[in-house]
């Protein structure tokens, strides 16, 4: 990656694997907020390379750094699981960044681990105020309000949740605020093997070929052998009745599809299923790490 007057920066492939390329990208919207340069333009070359530039081109599009969020102050009155609490003004709100596992009800047992997260959010939150912090979208399709959570002392919530191991990143386009900071918190936790990562329920386990959807957020060990795209997808192929998904909006945060084949892959997520077929949608670099 280089600097001109332009600001003219290229990643090469080899740049994109890990939290990098969203941390050259950030420094990219940092250096327009900056005023350096008033806005960044994202375009692709003859070789399937991204290019970032503040000089437009015919085929640029722009690339429009968010504006900074403000943060609003509520008391919380109940929590309802490691990852949804409910405001004073019975509003629930969704915390933005991350996923912790499900405490059960009616329709689906809990996952190992949700009662912790439940419990440690309760002991942090509940009768206390807390400080909302939007990112790009502020309500999710169930109209729950998106936010990261801060004590009036200047705790992260979301964070926390993530570096004690209760609760996975979980970073979803275009709400990408504090992705580098949510990703490194949950590389500690790993490492340290707190909460979930030390569970056998969350270990990675082979996937080749399905039959049943399993429940849940998992861990996968895959090989991706072929890849496919349409107009609004793209897909690797991992046997005949399973795929990983990606949005083509999302695709400029990752390298090229084609540096995942053939090579072993962990993938984190979600399994979903239409009739016999099952898929595991990726919408991050972070829920797909080659090894």
């Amino acid at each position: 990656m280089h600097f001109t007057r332009a600001l003219r920066i290229q990643l090469i492939p080899s740049f994109f694997f890990g939290a990098i390329y969203p941390l050259a990208v950030l420094l990219i919207l940092l250096h327009a907020r900056s005023g350096l340069a008033e806005t960044i333009y994202r375009s692709t070359d003859s070789h399937g390379r991204t290019l970032y530039s503040d000089i437009p081109t015919p085929a640029a599009k722009p690339l429009q750094p968010a504006t900074p969020p403000a943060r609003s102050k509520y008391r919380v009155t109940r929590v309802i699981d490691g990852d949804t609490i409910v405001l004073e003004n019975n509003k629930r709100v969704r915390l933005l960044g991350i996923n912790a596992p499900e405490t059960g009800n009616r329709y689906h047992p809990g996952e190992p681990g949700g009662a912790d997260a439940k419990k440690w959010l309760q002991g942090k939150l509940q009768g206390r105020s807390v400080y909302l912090e939007h990112d790009r979208q502020t309500h999710d399709h169930y109209k729950r309000m998106l936010a990261h959570l801060y004590l009036p002392d200047g705790e992260h919530i979301n964070l926390s949740l993530v570096e004690k191991g209760l609760a996975i990143a979980n970073l979803i386009p275009p709400n990408l605020l504090h992705a580098n900071t949510l990703i490194r918190g949950q590389q500690r936790a790993e490492t340290r093997k707190l909460g979930i990562w030390s569970m056998q329920h969350y270990q990675p386990r082979p996937l080749i070929k399905l039959t049943e959807k399993p429940f849940g957020w998992q861990r996968y060990r895959v090989k991706a052998k072929a890849l496919k795209r349409n107009h609004r997808f793209s897909r690797l192929i991992i046997s005949d009745n399973l795929d990983l998904s990606f949005a083509n909006r999302d695709l400029a945060l990752f390298p090229p599809l084609e540096t995942y084949l053939n090579r072993p892959l962990e993938v984190r997520g979600w399994v979903s299923r239409r009739k016999n077929h099952f898929s595991i949608r990726i919408q991050h670099p972070s829920a797909l790490i080659p090894y």
